[in-house]
Parts: structure tokens; C-alpha cells; sequence
């Protein structure tokens, strides 16, 4: 999140009609996609959604004063079929985890993925262990848009769709053999696609590629807020004009064809049992989804406020963000309120109150306040770490709020974001400890399927930085790779998020 989580907000939760751009919803995304702008300027985002630099204005005081969504409905209660893909899409290259963690180095021969070391996944003919892939989406210097795959630790990104084709938001499969991804020009400005939603094998095959649904079978401008592993379905929201809301399935391999799984809500997100579904319901909060026609079950204890919630892989508690107080923020330039949301966890089975993970920060300042809240929040996948970005912005005594990392006094030496671990207690879902500081100025953080690695994106590069499971804290210098051409996105938050390849 960072401020672009307004985006994130606006577009795929609120689903305000005024949609958003495909460049940018603010100037931070700019700044996170092009870097700092030149001495005395700063990016704005204009009304065509395009990064520009602009003199910097120095506010004027202002006085003192004295002093849509349709996500209205509870959803319906069908659900994609939960049969396992066929072999087309299935695991039939790599094998299976194990359960454990190896110490088969990269090139060693494996059985099975709980035979290699950190970072390494068994695969191949003969079987060996091999560095695991990452997914994101780059845009080449010509402005089109592809979804990328690449070792986590060696330089080189291979692009999914044929050069000049836009494709994005790539999602891994179960059983990391196929990745799922969006093909297809969009309208920045309406930010609608006729494309489709295209499966691959991988490794790739030259001109192999099956559509499992197009615009037309799956109600949708645009393919959004997808998700696939560890779901037996590919998961996206609809977006019909200028809303977002209501999600549709479809599983490849599969019989039943696209299937109308909510008819309201966003974000969805699959539960280890890969038919199960987390979303919310704008105003109503968190719901969960399964088969067999039941209807949905609404997590009345998360509150009416929560959104983006994130299931890990060994238990059934979930990370959300909320905004109980509806506490908001007004950046400069900007005539919606932000919300100023933090991040807690709650037990779906068990119940009780959501615990906090990572609160709002207040700190004083000359003429004001140095403030933070939480954004871009994800579990690493045994429980054990929460990741999230905490968003710094400076709060005037009078006029609107700025982000810090720019040429704004007095926090102009503070990063704008900041990627955080705090340790989770996984019988309990209690945060422990202090907060463990990672990054500065990367976002969207994403553990690997091991939890030894964290992939982020900072200044439009992929980095991979390895931790101490045990602490939290970085082992060695992070691998960056090389844009090679294209710049990594960031402006459609998670939709964004690096995809880390199943073991």
C-alpha cells in the first residue's frame, strides 16, 4: 500500500466510479515506478493518469474552520467446482514439498522438494533441485505491459505472451508447473481489456498457451485481483464499467467452465484447503466462501471495516487490514480521504477478537506531525512472520498531509515506505516481539514458499533479500535484478505483488 493503497482502495475495494489509470493513482506511484524527480520538482499523477514533473508548490495555510460501491449485499452462495485440474494443469513436472526443508545444494538430485535446501525446489528429468521462479509485471520502455517469470536468483526475465502483447498479473498454479496470467491491450483509461485469461506450461513451450476464459464467458472488462494456488480454481473480481465488485472462478482442466462464485465483494484469497475463499464486502467486512452451495459465512468479529485479508498455509487464521476508528488522512492535491488502516489477525475457526499486529505511528515534527500507517500486508506461509509496508507521511500543523521520501521538510531524509516483519505466535495468533525493520523503500513484500526468502520490488527492480527464520533479521546482501529492459510494477498493489513459485 504506501499511498498507492488509495489506488488499491478506490479501485478494488470502494470501486469509486472515478477509476483509475494504469500508470499511476498518485504521485508515489510514480515515484516508486521512476524514481526520486529532479531538484525542485515532483511527480503528479494528472487526470490522464500519467507520471509528469511539475515545480514544487509550497502550500498555502489554510483557514481555520472552526473547529460507489454495490458491494451492499450479502453474496450469493455458489462456488467453482472444486475438482483438482487435470493434467494439463496439474503438478506433472515438479514434485511435491515434503513437509520439510533439505540440504540438497542447487544441481543436487532429489525425489522430492523436502529434499533441497533454502530457495530450491526438486524438479527436471532427471530430478534435481533447482532455484525456485518468481512472477511480476514489467512494462518495457515502449509502455506495454508483461508478465515475467525468472529465477529468484539468477538474472534474466522471460516473458509470458509474445513481444508486443500485453499481458500481467501473472498466478502460479498448485504445484508450480503453470502460471496463469491476463493478455490483452487495456485502455489506460478506462482501464478495460478484451483480453483473455491465458494458462501456460512451465518450463515454457514455444506457442503453447490455453485460454480458460475471455471477457465475454467471464463477465469482466478486466481480469483482476486474481488468484490461483493453492485453489483448485483461478479466482478474479469482475469489473463492469466502473466497478469492481463480485468474483468469478474458473478451473482449468475443469468441465464446469466459469463459474459465478459471489455476486458482490472483492480481493479474494484461497485457504489452504484450495476450496475455500477469504473476501470482503465493502462496509460489511470479511466473508468466507466453500462448495457445495452452502452460503457464505460472514466473520462477524473482524468488523465492518476490514479488507484484504490473507490466509497463510498451516492454520486458519488471517491477516487483515481494518480501520475501526475511521481514522482518515488528506494528502495534498487529493479531495478523498485516505484511510488510516492497521493490521490485525484473527482465527477463523476459533473465533474471538481480532488481535493487533501493527498499529498507526504518530511521532512529533516542526510544524506538525511524522505519521504512519500499515499497507501491503502478507503472511510468510507457516505463520511464523507477517510482512507489511509501513507508509510514511508528513501531517502539517495546517494544509494537506505529504508523503515523506520526497524534497519536503521536515522529513525529506525519511523513506516513504518501509517493508516490517513482526513474529506471529502460531497457536495463538499474537504478534511477539518488536517489529523488525527489513527495507527501506520497497514494497510489496512476498515470502518464499520456504519462508527463507523475501521478494520485493524497489525502484522498479526485483530484489530478494534472505532472512534468519528464527529473528527476522537479513542474511546478507539482497539479490537485485537487472530491469533488463522493463520496469516492475507497483501502482495496482497487490494485484502487483511478486509471485513466488510453489515447491
Amino acid at each position: 500500500m504506501d499511498k498507492r493503497i488509495v489506488g488499491a482502495l478506490c479501485c478494488a475495494l470502494w470501486v469509486l466510479s472515478t477509476g483509475c489509470g494504469d500508470e499511476c493513482v498518485d504521485q508515489f506511484d510514480c515515484r516508486s515506478d521512476k524514481g526520486q524527480p529532479a531538484e525542485g520538482q515532483e511527480w503528479v499523477c494528472t487526470g490522464d493518469n500519467e507520471c509528469e514533473q511539475r515545480p514544487i508548490q509550497t502550500p498555502t495555510p489554510e483557514p481555520d474552520a472552526g473547529g460507489g460501491d454495490d458491494d451492499a449485499g450479502v453474496p450469493d452462495a455458489g462456488v467453482p467446482d472444486a475438482g483438482v485440474p487435470d493434467a494439463g494443469t496439474g503438478d506433472d513436472a515438479g514434485t511435491p514439498d515434503g513437509g520439510g526443508q533439505g540440504t540438497g545444494a542447487k544441481g543436487d538430485a532429489c525425489t522430492g522438494s523436502g529434499d533441497c535446501g533454502p530457495g530450491l525446489r526438486c524438479e527436471g528429468a532427471p530430478l534435481t533441485c533447482q532455484a525456485m521462479h518468481v512472477a511480476v509485471t514489467g512494462r518495457d520502455d515502449a509502455g506495454v505491459s508483461a508478465a515475467l517469470v525468472m529465477r529468484y536468483d539468477t538474472p534474466g526475465m522471460t516473458s509470458l505472451s509474445a513481444a508486443g502483447t500485453d499481458s500481467r498479473y501473472p498466478r502460479w498454479g498448485p504445484g508450480g508447473t503453470h502460471l496463469s496470467f491476463a493478455q490483452g491491450a487495456v485502455d489506460t483509461a478506462t482501464e478495460k481489456s478484451a483480453g483473455d485469461l491465458t494458462v501456460r506450461e512451465v518450463p515454457l513451450v514455444e506457442g503453447q498457451g490455453v485460454v480458460v476464459a475471455d471477457g465475454g464467458t467471464g463477465n469482466t472488462e478486466a481480469f483482476r485481483s486474481m488468484e490461483w494456488e493453492p485453489g483448485t480454481a483461478i479466482a478474479w473480481v469482475r469489473q463492469n464499467g466502473s466497478q469492481r465488485s463480485g468474483i468469478s472462478a474458473v478451473t482449468p482442466g475443469g468441465t464446469g467452465g466459469v463459474v459465478q462464485a459471489t455476486t458482490t465483494g472483492a480481493f479474494p484469497d484461497w485457504s489452504r484447503d484450495g476450496t475455500t475463499f477469504v473476501y470482503n464486502v465493502n462496509g460489511e467486512g470479511l466473508f468466507t466462501a466453500a462448495g457445495g452451495g452452502a452460503a457464505p459465512t460472514p466473520l462477524a468479529n473482524a468488523g465492518t471495516t476490514a479488507e484484504q485479508a490473507h490466509y497463510n498455509r498451516v492454520n486458519d487464521q488471517l491477516l487483515f487490514l481494518a480501520n475501526p476508528n475511521n481514522e482518515l488522512v488528506t494528502f495534498e492535491g487529493d479531495t478523498t480521504p485516505t484511510p488510516l488502516v492497521r493490521l490485525y489477525n484473527i482465527n477463523v475457526t476459533g473465533g474471538g477478537a481480532p488481535q493487533l499486529v501493527a498499529d498507526v505511528s504518530t511521532e512529533a515534527s516542526t510544524d506538525g506531525t511524522v505519521d504512519s500507517f500499515i499497507a501491503s500486508p502478507i503472511w510468510a506461509p507457516d505463520g511464523t512472520w507477517a510482512a507489511y509496508v509501513r507508509a510514511y507521511y508528513f501531517r502539517p500543523t495546517t494544509g494537506g498531509a505529504v508523503l515523506c521520501g520526497g524534497a519536503v521538510s521536515p522529513c525529506q531524509d525519511r523513506s516513504g515506505n518501509v517493508i516490517f516483519l513482526r513474529a506471529i505466535n502460531p497457536q495463538d495468533g499474537s504478534a511477539t516481539g518488536t517489529e523488525v525493520r527489513l527495507v527501506d523503500d520497497g514494497t510489496l513484500p512476498s515470502f518464499s514458499p520456504d519462508g527463507r526468502f523475501v521478494a520485493f520490488i524497489k525502484a522498479g527492480q526485483l530484489h530478494v533479500q534472505r532472512i534468519d527464520p528464527a529473528t527476522g533479521a537479513q542474511e546478507g546482501a539482497a539479490i537485485i535484478h537487472p530491469k533488463a529492459g522493463f520496469t516492475l510494477q507497483t501502482g495496482d498493489s497487490d494485484d502487483h505483488r511478486p509471485r513466488w513459485q510453489p515447491r
